[in-house]
């Protein structure tokens, strides 16, 4: 440690980054973050009361704000001026990417579902894909951990791989707004369950400084009482109360170093105010800039005639996945005219559809082999005035149709597993640098018939549950092909590090600590072994507090 300014290096503020340094600094681990955005006071920063009706174009999404003017992306999205990146032949992939302290957490939907015991093996399952090193009861107990710190609100629903949480550990969760519970009567009616959400919003006070939801503002602009879950509002200052943890931001790494004796001792970045290249050493280093980011680092590490750091296997970028989604919007008669009232609640949903077959897809019943579940969005909102918004005429008439229509919208969105195929992967552009002179990422991403699949499947699971519910389908309904999101456009990328049991096939262990570099651990979503229909971001979260607790342990016995 005499040779070392710091313990560990951590490099990400996100999710993975940001548990990492909670757990680290509480631990006594004096920790260094680089964060390659710039910095973020979400007290200050945070227009949570602010009406689109006065900003730039009603609010509306633009090419530099592509959520919306107030959504909490304050720097980034899919396109950064001076930081390009490639795809390949025939790809479709969009890169999200958010630099600002806390990264994608200020602005993530906060859904939080458990992965179960199918998605840790799935290959066992089914044949297809890549195992993960561990089983769910492993992990288990870290769930429950991180749900009781962040505010997980939800119920125990006792459904097939979607797991219970332990005793008093979920928050209670909203009551449904009307046509949630409409949506939920139609699901009974056909044999669908739909359940309560879990989402990462607090509703009671946990006495950690943080304040329940008051139902009133929009999750994605942030949330300055921090009942919404982003590190900006717990992890970072929680880290930072205990004296072990400094921030440096507009700190772009692009090499992690080694020393003589193959372990890392820092990494090289640059100052993106001043253009200067820095170094900081360190005893050890967590990478957790974001998927696609961190195998960047890794390619760039380490002399890129050598395949990057931690890459004996060749698995460093490679494996790469997002969320398969798709959606179809509907029209409920039956809900037109409704008394207005607050039906603001959680702001995200309320309830939702988890995958109901699986008893059907061991039993080779179905023509995909992995699941999905639906996501269910319909609310008293300003009413749209775009293609399928219903709305008639124009002047006194158009009022009277945005009246009538007002809340009887419903959207199902499709968020479903992908299987990881030899098609999707990231890679080094030989010809591409960004402004700061770093070679950039090319993406390759083909969707296989077992998507496609999927989204036929969900496509008329939705239709089927509109038209239970009395209504009408008004979104285009499009061939699966045409459907499906583009690779990234869900920003759920994974996999592109991913743990294993084994060097020779896997960057990383279970604990995220790659094989070939031991005081190297990659805490974010590139270690996914597969890409459950589960959104990530708890997994990220549970997989990174369980990492560094093994970190910190083995430090304490001299091995790091």
């Amino acid at each position: 440690m005499a040779d070392h300014e710091h313990d560990v290096l951590v490099i990400g503020s996100g999710a993975g980054g940001g548990m990492a340094a909670y757990v680290l600094t509480q631990s006594g681990v004096k920790v260094h973050m680089l964060e390659a955005g710039r910095d973020y006071d979400p007290i200050a920063e945070t227009p949570m009361f602010s009406e689109n009706r006065d900003a730039p174009l009603l609010g509306a999404g633009t090419p530099d704000k592509d959520f919306g003017y107030y959504n909490a992306t304050i720097d980034g999205g899919w396109e950064i001026d001076g930081e390009p990146y490639s795809t390949g032949e025939d790809t479709e992939f969009q890169w999200w990417r958010t630099r600002m302290l806390g990264g994608r957490t200020n602005h993530w939907a906060r859904n939080s579902f458990r992965m179960g015991e199918y998605d840790f093996k799935p290959k066992t399952r089914d044949g297809l894909g890549f195992d993960w090193p561990m089983e769910y009861a492993e992990l288990a107990p870290w769930y429950d951990r991180v749900e009781k710190l962040v505010g997980v609100y939800g119920v125990n629903s006792g459904l097939a791989n979607h797991p219970d949480s332990g005793d008093a550990v979920l928050q209670p969760p909203p009551k449904a707004r009307v046509p949630e519970l409409f949506a939920a009567a139609a699901a009974a009616d056909i044999g669908i369950p739909c359940v309560p959400a879990r989402r990462a919003v607090l509703t009671r006070d946990k006495g950690d400084g943080r304040s329940p939801c008051f139902w009133a503002t929009d999750c994605g602009r942030g949330c300055n009482i921090g009942a919404a879950f982003q590190t900006t509002t717990s992890l970072l200052p929680w880290a930072r109360s205990t004296g072990n943890l400094t921030i440096t931001t507009n700190a772009m790494v692009y090499e992690i170093t080694t020393g003589d004796d193959g372990k890392a001792n820092g990494a090289r970045y640059i100052d993106k105010t001043t253009g200067e290249h820095k170094f900081i050493g360190a005893r050890a280093v967590v990478l957790a800039a974001s998927a696609a980011e961190s195998a960047r680092i890794l390619l760039n590490s380490n002399a890129r005639d050598t395949g990057g750091l931690a890459n004996s296997s060749g698995q460093v970028g490679r494996n790469l996945m997002d969320t398969v989604g798709s959606g179809i919007t509907g029209q409920i008669p039956a809900l037109e005219n409704r008394p207005r009232y607050n039906e603001d609640g959680a702001m995200g949903m309320h309830v939702y559809v988890p995958f109901w077959l699986y008893e059907e897809q061991a039993a080779g019943q179905l023509d995909f082999p992995r699941g999905y579940h639906l996501e269910l969005y319909s609310q008293f909102s300003a009413p749209g005035m775009g293609s399928g918004s219903g709305l008639d005429g124009y002047g006194p008439s158009m009022l009277d149709s945005a009246r009538r229509y007002y809340g009887s919208f419903i959207h199902f969105a499709q968020r479903g597993e992908m299987i990881p195929n030899e098609n999707c992967y990231a890679e080094i552009d030989p010809d591409g640098k960004d402004k700061f002179g770093i070679p950039i990422l090319k993406f390759h991403y083909k969707h296989s018939a077992h998507e496609f699949a999927q989204v036929a499947h969900a496509q008329q699971a939705s239709i089927e549950l509109i038209e239970r519910m009395g209504g009408r389908v008004v979104s285009d309904v499009k061939s699966p092909e045409e459907a499906i999101a583009a690779g990234g456009v869900i920003i759920h990328e994974i996999g592109t590090a991913r743990m294993g049991a084994s060097a020779a096939d896997s960057v990383t262990n279970s604990y995220g600590q790659t094989w070939n570099v031991p005081n190297l651990f990659i805490l974010d979503g590139a270690i996914f072994a597969s890409k459950a229909h589960k959104n990530p971001t708890l997994t990220i979260l549970t997989l990174a507090m369980r990492g560094a607790d093994h970190m910190v342990n083995e430090m304490k016995r001299g091995a790091i």
